[in-house]
């Protein structure tokens, strides 16, 4: 499902994205951004949720386009907010995320849709990434929630 850029003479209100964190062994699955914002970053595959779908049809389609992995989305980890910076004026973009912990249900691990990476990273690597900003809290809440393990478990 392609969702369909606002213009900012369109949007009324802040940006609202969703975001999958995936733990396989360990490691986190991340994606490197193919487009703005962020671009060339390392971030938690998510976007923008679409109009009429629910807060985990919204985490679970875009894990599936940026990922190729089809998950589960099985609880609130974060709400992260990231607003324009200084003197961006009023068009500029403001997010609100909500970063979900998912369980992986299959697929085939790919970077597709605005992804142009996708891995998985052990969390000891996080600092020596070029992440987006808020993401490595985000990752490091999520690995608590599961306890340390994979995060398959019901939480």
């Amino acid at each position: 499902m392609n969702v369909r850029a606002e213009t900012p003479a369109e949007r009324v209100g802040p940006i609202l994205g969703v975001g999958g964190v995936l733990f396989d062994g360990g490691r986190v699955l991340l994606v490197k951004r193919g487009a703005h914002p962020a671009k060339g970053y390392w971030s938690i595959p998510g976007g923008k949720l679409a109009a009429g779908e629910t807060l985990a049809e919204g985490v679970e389609r875009e894990m599936l386009e940026e990922t190729g992995l089809r998950v589960r989305a099985r609880a609130l980890v974060e709400v992260y907010e990231r607003l324009p910076g200084p003197g961006a004026g009023r068009t500029a973009d403001h997010y609100v995320v909500l970063d979900y912990l998912c369980e992986a249900k299959g697929g085939l691990l790919r970077a597709g849709d605005d992804a142009a990476e996708v891995g998985w990273f052990a969390l000891k690597e996080l600092d020596a990434l070029h992440l987006t900003p808020g993401a490595a809290p985000v990752i490091e809440k999520a690995f608590r929630m599961t306890g340390g393990i994979s995060g398959g478990q019901d939480l």
